[in-house]
């Protein structure tokens, strides 16, 4: 029986896209590089803001990734002012959170965005009461795949890797729950689709949040 269930943030809970596209651009306009398009945006998210980054300075001609450094810097600024552009949960994700607290289950967030963003994001969208916990990328913890945070996040939530459902939208997550020993479901919905999530050997693949309802249930 479950007793925690952990989210990834972008691309899971929330459509975090047009807010990852704006931020970055502005990164390129200012940097005075040419700017990238959504679908490459979406497979450049997942490794945490750095990486990228790396992948948008190299995509606009700057592979040698010498301002990586400059990028960074101008990237978090205008991050940290945008990080709720056009941001809106999934349908049926605020649903699917009320009714796992209503059965006693314990929610945290486990994101590889910057972690004042992630808190921002998560308390702006779903309020500050809904997760127990609410994490991004710190620089003392490893970035996901590792399975370091999400461990410790279980342990604080009270649970097991065996009483904890892992559920994310990409192949990092695929590989942080299986890290974990986690039972993890990769979401179709989200950054990379259904066949990334295959090739990544999720164990579990859903098309919608009443799909892990009814899991939990069974």
């Amino acid at each position: 029986m479950y007793k925690a269930c952990i989210f990834d943030l972008d691309g899971t809970l929330t459509n975090t896209l047009d807010s990852l596209v704006y931020s970055t651009n502005e990164t390129l306009k200012e940097m005075k590089l040419p700017q990238i398009s959504e679908e490459q945006c979406r497979l450049f998210v997942g490794n945490g803001a750095r990486v990228q980054m790396e992948k948008a300075l190299g995509s606009s001609g700057s592979e040698n990734l010498d301002r990586i450094e400059e990028a960074m810097q101008i990237y978090g600024r205008i991050f940290d002012a945008n990080c709720t552009y056009h941001v809106v949960p999934y349908e049926g994700i605020t649903e699917m959170l009320e009714s796992m607290k209503n059965r006693g289950l314990k929610l945290a967030v486990l994101s590889n965005k910057p972690h004042k963003q992630a808190v921002h994001v998560v308390e702006t969208i779903f309020g500050k009461e809904t997760f127990q916990w609410i994490q991004g990328q710190i620089d003392t913890v490893p970035r996901k795949p590792d399975p370091t945070a999400v461990l410790q996040i279980a342990e604080k939530l009270g649970a097991t890797p065996e009483e904890t459902l892992y559920i994310g939208d990409s192949e990092v997550d695929v590989a942080t729950g299986k890290n974990a020993q986690m039972h993890t479901v990769g979401v179709t919905w989200g950054f990379r689709g259904k066949e990334v999530l295959e090739d990544a050997g999720a164990e579990l693949i859903v098309d919608s949040p009443e799909e892990i309802m009814n899991m939990i249930e069974d």
